[in-house]
């Protein structure tokens, strides 16, 4: 599955405010003193991640970003490489196998939108790999399934139920995590022994639009889902496009060790 840069553009301002800056304060505490900071972005995209990261993080850093379009690739390295003291490399390819091998030399494995993209065997891999590599893991605004618009109406519920169940499909024999991605993530890192921190980080919009393209997307994946809905649909799309609305993310930490 891949995504437009025109859309990773229009939601990079609500990612940077949505993620959680407590939680990057915990991590900068584990890497004091490690110079430079070698940093594995997952899924990159154009790398919004690290724009937010870099700066947050300070000192020198080598990000190695990862991703299986080329053309986001390209983009996340120009945007990258325009930050002093951090340098970039670029690795092509899908995302789904990594093992702790190939995490050899990172300080930090990081992804933003990326695990309800992952099956629940894939999650699990992926908290052993950094477990055993001992790597901190820092995951970003994985969906939870939960949306608010305001005001609300009994319609919502169909939708979002709908949404949830097509973003927990099948995809070329996989069963995405979708919505239960945050709970499954949790539990691997834990599972592998690791010490987890999560915080809230919704996207909070009012009829902007960014909350005008999302509800496009939702509206349709939800019909896609549930054909039933497809009468309802033009008219509650544009009913829903004045309301505000709040769109529920969950960000972790897990440490490879006691906090």
């Amino acid at each position: 599955m891949t995504f437009s840069p025109e859309w990773l553009a229009l939601r990079e301002n609500a990612d940077a405010r949505a993620r959680s800056t407590e939680l990057v304060d915990t991590l900068r505490e584990t890497l004091v003193n490690r110079t430079p900071l070698t940093i594995r972005d997952l899924g990159c995209g154009t790398g919004s991640m690290g724009r937010w990261l870099a700066g947050r993080l300070g000192g020198v850093q080598h990000w190695v970003l990862h991703d299986r379009d080329p053309r986001l690739l390209g983009l996340a390295e120009a945007g990258m490489s325009a930050f002093e003291n951090v340098t970039v490399e670029t690795r092509e390819g899908d995302l789904t196998s990594l093992e702790a091998s190939d995490l050899a030399g990172a300080d930090l494995v990081t992804c933003s939108a990326l695990l309800d993209l992952l099956t629940a065997e894939e999650m699990n891999e992926l908290a052993m790999a950094c477990v055993e590599a001992h790597v901190p893991a820092l995951f970003t605004l994985s969906v939870a399934g939960r949306i608010e618009l305001d005001p609300a109406e009994p319609l919502d519920a169909a939708f979002q139920d709908a949404f949830n169940a097509h973003q927990r499909r099948v995809v070329d024999g996989r069963r995405l995590l979708g919505p239960d991605a945050p709970a499954a993530a949790e539990e691997a890192f834990a599972a592998a022994g690791a010490s987890v921190r999560t915080a809230q980080s919704p996207w909070r919009m009012n009829a902007d639009a960014l909350q005008r393209e999302w509800l496009r997307g939702w509206v349709g994946a939800a019909v896609e889902q549930e054909p039933a809905l497809a009468a309802e649909a033009p008219e509650y799309l544009r009913r829903r496009s004045t309301a505000s609305a709040v769109v529920h993310h969950v960000d972790l930490l897990a440490l490879p060790g006691a906090v």
